[in-house]
């Protein structure tokens, strides 16, 4: 127990007492690259980062997801996330050889087989194009585009801490 004198001083003399923010990180190895850069001012978004405690949350569902995936025979192994390195980076591939992609700025993140789109265009005729480039890849069972179209106003995912 902490000595209530000692937790006055600490807080008189502006030392911190808070607990320590929970540290994100990439546990599971999730793909994440950024695909475009032509949309200066685009919300970077943070990527597949989680807490501890998030991460033992999300542990539970993928081990299920991906048993799910291998029992109903939708996956060539067990493991449903072994091959998301791949996806991604066709994924990638995709969006840059695309023309008329090039002036947005997109990140891409893939966990089994379901790819996500994130950052931003400049029209919905844009995002039709993500999704088709992305889906061409028969591996790819879902694209979920998670873009702003500008810059401005709250993307639909989280932003990166500032550097």
């Amino acid at each position: 127990m902490c000595d209530p004198r000692l937790l006055l001083v600490a807080l008189l003399a502006g030392v911190s007492v808070a607990a320590p923010a929970q540290q994100r990180r990439n546990w599971f190895n999730d793909p994440f690259e950024q695909a475009t850069r032509g949309l200066p001012g685009c919300p970077v978004p943070e990527g597949p980062l989680l807490t501890e405690a998030e991460q033992k949350r999300e542990a539970h569902y993928r081990i299920e997801r991906g048993t799910t995936c291998w029992l109903e025979k939708k996956c060539d192994e067990p493991n449903a996330y072994k091959r998301d390195p791949e996806i991604n980076a066709a994924a990638v591939a995709a969006i840059r050889a695309d023309p008329g992609l090039r002036d947005t700025s997109l990140w891409v993140i893939t966990q089994r087989k379901f790819v996500f789109v994130q950052g931003c265009v400049h029209d919905r005729a844009q995002i039709r194009r993500i999704a088709a480039a992305v889906k061409a890849d028969p591996r790819v069972e879902y694209v979920g585009d998670e873009v702003l179209i500008g810059t401005r106003g709250k993307p639909p995912y989280r932003i990166a801490a500032p550097k």
